[in-house]
């Protein structure tokens, strides 16, 4: 394959159907889509020498199977904090004809284990019905103990398609300590119609330093005031503590039209309210530097592919011995013709999407961790259909045939190397860095990766390429490495390399296949886990990289300006 080029004749606009984007989009059409924050008071500690580092999982039951509850996602953790108030949003479509119900788990994370710190039910509707406002319910589970309260926040989405990219320092920051310099980092929030606030930012710890400079970020406009561009935003900025309760240095209010006005002042003072009520000659505690805010366009996933952007993908499939021998019944290669195994459900799902985004409809498809006859030698990377200089199928159907014919050629074996097919797609991608092409590569396995190390350095690689990795985990194997791999909260990092952007989503099979009755619970829902993030990931390597055109951003109020096209 490391020889090969990647065939992409035609634009594939021609092919997109409404069907084709059933993935990126509910399957019922949303009355509408909504923003949700959430934050807990008062939470039950589960630590003794220290405080709960807490995050919450939010669950929503399927229309169509109202006993089964599936993953929404999960905030970020907050160290040492009984109040958090999580930065992650989460859009959902609200939908009025029908009763979403949802539960709110939220759990302490230690170095042995989990506790349970509570949880909450209720309906999306009761919800929104407080749009807002703060929805405060109070969290249960462990009886006896007042376990504190969630907060949810939620917000109608505005239609608003532009990003923005800040840089913010500080100057003569107040020193909190005697011995030592401030550790600090901000807190943007912006307001909600009660007065109250919510979190949208936070940057990263500046260490040992009264003048920080902390790191460019880019956000959606939505995200950051849902398209009012003169809703106020406050910027707290703190000293970090070890022990979770950091200490506030001082505060300012702005807004996104302020932000963004270049006329405006660029320095804005930081008033700690407690100091300015003590002391008559107080000034603030230091500035906060604006040293640069863009407003552009975002340019869609679809946007790409209309104007030419080409999608490849390649499949990989684990053919260890840790699947089970294919003639056994409980394996999971067994081959039974009244229903396809876990390998031939993944491969269906995803590819009879993918496929349609692919005008080359050629596909490399290749099998790792097994002995090849006649030498006996284990193979990290063998093609599927037996041809090592065309290792190329038709469609999904042909993918499928040569993975079954093989799977009676080959001796499963092991072990469950990943390094060997990221490193032959970044070898292919490496030659494509012009915008108009990019790579997918579906990885399916059974178990626990045996060169993880090496799989990190690849990752970290193949994240400055045009290049995303779908991990599906088929069985009942212990898959929590995979979520340090799929790296939604935290990026990857290796030997001191940080991933560029995430490019890894990770999904377990088994979350969506029923045990009685129909082989997949939903294949919308299965079709979305996969694909959901491919989206965001092409557009933010476009964006990073400067691939994009020209587009007038109109800022509500002021005349039009033009985008800038340098990499963000």
């Amino acid at each position: 394959m490391a020889k090969q080029k990647w065939s992409s004749n035609g634009s594939t606009s021609q092919h997109i159907t409404n069907e084709m984007l059933a993935p990126f989009t509910s399957g019922v059409m949303p009355t509408s889509q909504v923003e949700m924050t959430l934050s807990c008071r008062n939470l039950m500690n589960a630590d003794l020498l220290s405080k709960s580092d807490p995050y919450c999982i939010v669950w929503m039951k399927d229309s169509q199977y109202q006993d089964q509850y599936f993953e929404v996602g999960r905030t970020e953790r907050i160290d040492d904090n009984l109040n958090p108030e999580w930065v992650k949003k989460f859009i959902l479509n609200f939908n009025f004809e029908t009763v979403q119900k949802m539960k709110f788990e939220v759990w302490d994370v230690d170095p042995d284990g989990q506790d349970f710190l509570g949880e909450f039910e209720t309906t999306l509707a009761d919800i929104v019905s407080f749009s807002g406002r703060q929805f405060v319910g109070n969290l249960t589970g462990i009886p006896g103990r007042r376990l504190g309260e969630i907060v949810i926040v939620t917000e109608e989405v505005a239609s608003c398609k532009q990003i923005v990219r800040m840089k913010f320092g500080a100057r003569n920051l107040t020193k909190l300590s005697w011995f030592f310099s401030n550790n600090p980092f901000l807190v943007m929030s912006r307001s909600n119609e009660d007065g109250s606030a919510s979190v949208v930012y936070k940057t990263e710890m500046c260490r040992r330093t009264q003048n920080p400079m902390w790191q460019p970020f880019t956000m959606r406009v939505t995200t950051l005031c849902n398209g009012d561009y003169d809703r106020n935003i406050r910027i707290d900025c703190y000293d970090n503590r070890w022990n979770g309760n950091h200490k506030l240095i001082g505060s300012t209010h702005t807004s996104l039209r302020q932000l963004y006005d270049k006329k405006a002042l660029k320095q804005l003072g930081l008033i700690n309210e407690a100091k300015q009520n003590r002391r008559s000659n107080y000034t603030n505690s230091g500035t906060l530097e604006i040293d640069g805010v863009d407003i552009t366009e975002e340019i869609s996933f679809l946007d790409y592919i209309r104007h030419g952007t080409q999608m490849h993908f390649v499949v990989a499939i684990d053919f260890t011995a840790s699947n089970g021998a294919p003639s056994d019944p409980t394996s999971l290669h067994f081959i039974n013709p009244h229903r396809p195994n876990s390998y031939e459900i993944a491969l269906r799902s995803v590819g009879d999407i993918i496929q349609h985004y692919d005008s080359s409809q050629l596909y490399p498809a290749f099998g790792f961790g097994a002995k090849l006859p006649p030498t006996g030698n284990v193979s990290h990377q063998f093609p599927l259909n037996n041809n090592p200089s065309h290792p190329y199928c038709k469609n999904v159907e042909e993918i499928r045939t040569h993975y079954l014919n093989r799977l009676y050629e080959v001796q499963l074996y092991g072990p469950t190397n990943f390094a060997p097919v990221i490193n032959n797609t970044i070898s292919i991608a490496s030659q494509y860095k012009d915008g108009k092409h990019y790579f997918v590569l579906l990885i399916i396995t059974d178990g626990i990766i045996s060169d993880m190390h090496q799989t990190k350095h690849a990752i970290v690689s193949a994240s400055s390429l045009p290049i995303s990795i779908i991990i599906v985990g088929v069985g009942d194997a212990n898959f929590d490495a995979m979520d340090e791999l799929d790296s939604d909260d935290v990026r990857l990092m290796v030997d001191g390399r940080y991933a560029e952007r995430d490019i890894v989503q990770f999904v377990p099979l088994n979350q969506f296949i029923s045990k009685n009755g129909p082989f997949i619970k939903s294949q919308v829902d299965l079709a979305k886990a996969v694909l959901e993030e491919i989206p965001d990931q092409l557009t933010g390597y476009m964006r990073s990289c400067g691939f994009k055109p020209d587009i007038k951003t109109q800022i509500p109020g002021d005349a039009a300006v033009m985008a800038p096209t340098a990499p963000m």
